[in-house]
């Protein structure tokens, strides 16, 4: 199940907000919903608003489980949007122009297979298969010795 969510004509350029949807991708929704409330950029707060806005769509649609705990970010990308030309004063009686970019914003979540914990706590996760202490290999010398001793 997938759901997405989409800010059109914010006012950021599409490289600033990529930086910061950088930061929660393929993370799952409370992490990165805390992610974006420690983020010190200005777009963070319109992510985070279009990722609550992602995942109240997932809740809504059918097939839905009911566990947010479950949503992870799928995707998550900005597109350039419009940019608003504006005239700066500049010497000699010349113009330059400034760009006022804009970007869309698009975030998708979707649903997990099995709800994993968070890092460390064993949960969901299979672990590690580890070798006996005592358990070397032999060396060398040992290995010629059990040769000549077959011989």
């Amino acid at each position: 199940m997938e759901a997405h969510a989409t800010a059109r004509y914010v006012r950021t350029s599409a490289q600033k907000a990529g930086l910061v949807l950088a930061l929660i991708r393929g993370k799952d929704v409370n992490r990165a919903l805390a992610t974006l409330k420690f983020t010190r950029k200005g777009v963070a707060e319109d992510v985070a608003k279009v990722l609550r806005s992602a995942v109240a769509n997932a809740q809504q649609k059918d097939g839905f489980s009911g566990d947010v705990d479950r949503l992870f970010v799928s995707a998550c990308y900005a597109n350039q949007g419009p940019s608003q030309k504006r005239v700066r004063p500049a010497p000699m009686g010349r113009a330059f122009r400034v760009l006022k970019r804009t970007a869309h914003l698009t975030v998708r979540v979707a649903e997990r297979a099995e709800k994993v914990g968070p890092v460390g706590t064993g949960v969901g996760t299979e672990a590690p298969k580890r070798r006996r202490a005592g358990a070397k290999k032999q060396t060398p010398a040992a290995k010629r010795a059990t040769k000549k001793a077959k011989e």
